[in-house]
Parts: C-alpha cells; sequence; structure tokens
C-alpha cells in the first residue's frame, strides 16, 4: 500500500479510533480494578488492626513491663492480616519501651514524621467528634516494595500502636492485570486493523474498478461499462460513469462520423477537381509557351491564369496528402539514401544551387523514404528561400541516440514532438536549414507548422497555401522524428530536422497494422509564414 493510499488511510484511522478506546478501556478499568483492590486490603489489615490493638491492650496494666508489650505485639502480629506490628509504651518505671515484631522493618525511625504527629494529635471531644485519638494510615515505599503504614493511639491511656504491611501481592495482582489489559489492548488494534482492511476492500473495490474503468475510457475504450449492484452512493456513482460513458461515445461517433465525413469530402473534392485541372494545365501550357506572340494586353492575364492555374495543382495535390495523414494511410516506402546526394538533388532540381549553401559530408546514409524527405526538403528549403534571406544555409550532421543536441532542442523552443514510439536506434540524423532573414516574430513561433496558417494577415493572397511546413512536419512525424523552429542569435531562422538514421521499426509496425500503401504527395515550397 502506498503511504498516501485511502486504503492505507481507513486502516490508520480505524486503528486509532481502536487504540484509543482501547487505551481508555483499559485506563479507567485498571485505576477502578486498583482502588477496589487497595481499598479492600486497607480496609481488611486496618479494621483487623484496631481490633487487635483494642483485644491486645485491654487485658495490659496501665503501665505494662517491656516484655507484656512484646508478648502483645507478637498476638497481634499473628492474626490472618501477616502485618508487623510496634508498641511503644511507658513502663512502671516511667520508661519508655519499644516492642516490634521485626526491628529491620519497622521501628519508630520508619514510622513517617507526619503519621506520627496525626496518631499523638489530641482532638477535642464534642458532638461531631467522639474520640479524642484516631487511627491515621498512609502508603509508602521501602525499597520499591509498597507498604501500608498505620498507627492509634488506646484512649484512655496505654500504649501506641503502628503497624506495617506490605502491598507486594497486590502490586504483582495489578501489574498482571495491567499486562492483561494491555494484551487486550494489542488484541484490539489488531483486530480493528483486520476489519479496517475488510472494511477498506469491501468500499474501495467499486472505486477501483470505477478507476480502471476510467483508464479505459481515457485509452480510447468508449464501450467501457460498470455493472452496477445495490443503491447506495458508489452504484449511484457508477451509474453517472456509465450515463457520461454513453453520452460521451453517442458523442464521439457523430464527431468521427463528421470528421470522416469532412475528410471524405476534401478528398472527392480533390480527386473531382484533378480532372479539369489537368485540361486546364494542358491548356495554360500552349498559352504559356505562345505567350511571345499573344497581344501585350493580353500577356498579362494570360500569365496570371498560368500561375494561379500551377497553385491550384499544388495546393490540390497538398489537400490529398493532408487527407492521407488525416486518415492515418499514409505509410514509408524505405530506401537506403545517401543524405548528401539526396539534398544536392532536391536543390537542384529547383534551380535552387545558386542560392543555397550546402555543409555535408558525403557518406552519411540513413534507410529513409527518399520522396518524403525530398518533400520536407523542399518545404524548409523553399519557405526559408521566400521568407528569409540569402545566403540559405543546409548542414546535414548525425548525432547520438542517447543524447540529443539539447542546445539546439532549447533554442528551437521543441515546437513539434515526436510520435510515440518513435524509432532512433542507432543514432540520429538532423538537418538544418537556416536564411538570414528577419526572422520568424515571436508570437508566430508557435503556429508555423500548422496548417492554413500565414504571419501576415495583410497578405491572404499570398503564393503560398500555409500547407507546406505542415506536410514537412507529418512526413517528419510518420519517420518518427520532428521538426523545431527558432530564431539564430545571429539573425534568420533556423528550422532543425531530426530524423532516425533507420525508421524499418516504424515502418513495420505501420505495416502490420495496416498493410495498405500512400501514393505520391505534393511537395509545394509554402509555409506558415
Amino acid at each position: 500500500m502506498r503511504w498516501t493510499s485511502l486504503r492505507l488511510r481507513l486502516v490508520v484511522v480505524f486503528a486509532l479510533v481502536a487504540l484509543t478506546a482501547a487505551v481508555s478501556a483499559s485506563g479507567i478499568a485498571y485505576w477502578l480494578n486498583r482502588n477496589t483492590v487497595l481499598d479492600r486490603t486497607q480496609n481488611a489489615v486496618l479494621k483487623d488492626f484496631r481490633k487487635s490493638l483494642e483485644d491486645s491492650t485491654r487485658s495490659l496494666p496501665l503501665r505494662p513491663r517491656c516484655s507484656e508489650l512484646q508478648d502483645a505485639a507478637r498476638q497481634m502480629a499473628a492474626g490472618p492480616q501477616n502485618y508487623t506490628v510496634l508498641l511503644i509504651g511507658l513502663d512502671h518505671e516511667g520508661k519508655e519501651c519499644a516492642a516490634t515484631t521485626n526491628k529491620d522493618l519497622l521501628t519508630l525511625r520508619s514510622v513517617p514524621q507526619s503519621l506520627r504527629n496525626a496518631v499523638d494529635q489530641v482532638r477535642p471531644v464534642d458532638e461531631s467528634n467522639h474520640f479524642s485519638h484516631h487511627l491515621y494510615w498512609q502508603r509508602k515505599e521501602i525499597g520499591d516494595v509498597p507498604y501500608l503504614v498505620a498507627g492509634a493511639k488506646v484512649i484512655g491511656g496505654g500504649p501506641t500502636g503502628y503497624m506495617m504491611k506490605s502491598l507486594a501481592t497486590e502490586r504483582q495482582d495489578l501489574t498482571s492485570l495491567a499486562w492483561s489489559l494491555g494484551i487486550a489492548t494489542a488484541l484490539a488494534l489488531v483486530g480493528s486493523a483486520l476489519l479496517a482492511q475488510a472494511a477498506a476492500t469491501t468500499v474501495l473495490r467499486p472505486v477501483q474498478r470505477l478507476g480502471y474503468a476510467a483508464r479505459q475510457l481515457g485509452e480510447g475504450r468508449l464501450d467501457t461499462r460498470l455493472r452496477v449492484t445495490g443503491t447506495d452512493e458508489l452504484a449511484d456513482l457508477s451509474r453517472t460513469f456509465n450515463r457520461t460513458a454513453e453520452r460521451l461515445e453517442q458523442r464521439v461517433e457523430e464527431l468521427s462520423t463528421r470528421e470522416a465525413a469532412s475528410r471524405r469530402f476534401v478528398a472527392d473534392m480533390s480527386h473531382e477537381l484533378r480532372t479539369p485541372l489537368t485540361a486546364i494545365t494542358a491548356v495554360t501550357e500552349v498559352l504559356e509557351e505562345e505567350a511571345d506572340s499573344l497581344d501585350p494586353m493580353i500577356a498579362p492575364a494570360v500569365q496570371l491564369v498560368v500561375s494561379e492555374t500551377r497553385r491550384l495543382n499544388d495546393l490540390v495535390e497538398n489537400l490529398m496528402e493532408v487527407t492521407r495523414f488525416d486518415a492515418g494511410t499514409a505509410r514509408l516506402v524505405l530506401d537506403d539514401v545517401d543524405v548528401a546526394d539526396q539534398v544536392t538533388a532536391c536543390i537542384d532540381a529547383r534551380a535552387w544551387l545558386d542560392a543555397v549553401d550546402l555543409d555535408a559530408d558525403r557518406g552519411i546514409v540513413a534507410r529513409l523514404d527518399p520522396r518524403r524527405l525530398d518533400v520536407i526538403l523542399a518545404n524548409l528549403i523553399g519557405n526559408a528561400l521566400k521568407h528569409g534571406g540569402s545566403p540559405v544555409r543546409v548542414s546535414v550532421r548525425t548525432e547520438p541516440a542517447e543524447r540529443p543536441d539539447a542546445a539546439e532542442r532549447t533554442e528551437a523552443g521543441e515546437r513539434a514532438e515526436p510520435p510515440e514510439g518513435a524509432a532512433d536506434e542507432g543514432g540520429r540524423l538532423v538537418i538544418r536549414v537556416r536564411d538570414h532573414g528577419p526572422g520568424i516574430p515571436e508570437e508566430v513561433l508557435p503556429h508555423v507548422f500548422d496548417r492554413f496558417y500565414k504571419a501576415s494577415a495583410s497578405r491572404p493572397r499570398s503564393e503560398g497555401s500555409g500547407l507546406g511546413l505542415s506536410i514537412a512536419l507529418e512526413n517528419a512525424h510518420i519517420h518518427g522524428g520532428e521538426i523545431t523552429a527558432a530564431n539564430h542569435p545571429e539573425g534568420g531562422a533556423v528550422f532543425t530536422l531530426r530524423l532516425p538514421m533507420d525508421a524499418s521499426r516504424l515502418a513495420d509496425g505501420a505495416q502490420r497494422a495496416d498493410g495498405g500503401t500512400s501514393g505520391g504527395g505534393g511537395e509545394g515550397a509554402e509555409g506558415g509564414r
């Protein structure tokens, strides 16, 4: 059990309550029994001592001899209470005589002075007090042994008697009683703990089932329901959970249906647009070839149609690629890629050789999807050329899998995270694309990878659609990688692409989950700036 668990707290509370009750009951029982035992023993001893003193001194002369006092003391001590006796009187010569049955235990010195003073005190006789002397007693310890000490003076003249009674037997009885009560308290504590455990199990079992069902619901199993029994508060809670789960399942089904319909609409629209776009593109190509022979008044319009047709064609391709990612049908087609050659081919194919400075060592081979890597590079470099400033520098490096470049990750601001289960065994490929433009505004950094996001509201009809960086990020994620964006301290924006050197594990897992493969995708070089 965890120290913060409800079960442990219930057991502790039960135990504390039981311990408090048991200790209180045991303490009260011990106190009552102690008083009862001591009072009973004390009353019996004092009653016997008073009677023995009265009987023994009745036959003595007013001034007895020491031997007679000694005999009287022995006679008193021989009674059933087995106490020690000390008799003090004056003999016929007026000398004080002290007769004791145990010289080592009871002498006049061993009698407390306060008790002797009380015994010798003469009290006035009146209606409320019929005797001038009374019997007094007190308890004391001698050598860790408790004793009852009592004394009285014979009225009308005669010796003064003291007695000392050991209470060791009573102490032993009370000690045994204390041990018994302690054992009973311990048993009560153990019993309460067991009872608390049973009660906690009974109470917490429905709570545990509710927690498990909530976790199942959080993992996407919306058909999770609880079995409801009883009419108590926990049963009401279970019914509430079932109703909530049912409504959530209905709501998610509605949203899923709408989302699927939206994806189908975008996909169908894109497919339907491709046929007329193909025809329009062919016509615009013919018009572009004949642009030099057209009327100067018509040429700008033709050029506008050509550029907008190309932009529309790129947008349709990008939308189709986005729908593949949303539908989960995008798959990797892996091959061993020389990264330097791949970057060079991407730059050369788009005639960017004069505007891009490449820093890449040959011989860095990674197992990736070359088409998707080309899409990522085209979008990152094209975005830097379009929205940044020359020169654009592309660097290719590798880093160990167990220790990513923490400084660069901090610089990049962690604007994008790899998907769960990213494969980075064997190290990671790091490609950085830096421009020398004004950089990315801080308020724009969190949104550079958002779809259709444009930093300036005054450029709603700019050449880019706002899908390029989003598609690049999705292609990085499908490899198990990430893209981060940041501003370089010396100026300009830096986009950092991190991919595993070998994405085979992700590709194999995706194929086991769904054997389908995806088609091609657009490579538009527009971004979110």
